[in-house]
């Protein structure tokens, strides 16, 4: 990847996860986003699974007609991702494409459950930091990223 636009992808995912911020997030919140989310891949006629987790607990899950089991086992790298990069997956992938690092080998995350793909976003509260994620599987990986993105952003009131 040229390093221009390897600079320009790490910029817009750490102005995304600085931005997309909540002054506080509830159940109600999740509830919100989740149906926001599927609200979005409608638009998109996508099929997609998703889910939100919020210090371990599973606040919301659904499964599109069209998506599969291993849309949810994508989920779970992805979350599991987000919680050991502390960023989103996107971002954590950009992150090891710069420092020619693998994985496996320099993190030490395993594939079979961590996922440095786009389709992970961080749940961030303002003072607290991140205390949950938002997981998405059934696009491409950059679309999956981008849904997420889109449906906090409208949330919030965001213009990125």
């Amino acid at each position: 990847m040229d390093k221009e636009i390897l600079a320009q992808e790490l910029a817009m995912r750490a102005k995304e996860e600085a931005l997309l911020c909540y002054d506080k997030f509830s159940n109600e919140d999740a509830l919100a986003l989740g149906l926001k989310i599927i609200e979005k891949a409608r638009q998109r006629n996508a099929a997609v699974a998703m889910d939100i987790e919020v210090n371990g607990v599973q606040l919301f899950h659904y499964n599109m007609p069209g998506s599969n089991k291993r849309h949810c086992m994508w989920i779970r790298r992805k979350q599991n991702m987000v919680q050991a990069s502390q960023c989103s997956t996107l971002h954590a992938m950009y992150q090891l494409i710069r420092d020619n690092k693998d994985q496996n080998k320099d993190w030490h995350l395993n594939d079979e459950e961590y996922g440095a793909i786009g389709g992970g976003f961080p749940i961030i509260v303002k003072g607290t930091g991140i205390i949950g994620a938002v997981g998405c599987s059934g696009l491409a990986h950059t679309d999956d990223h981008q849904l997420l993105v889109d449906s906090i952003a409208e949330i919030l009131g965001v213009e990125l």
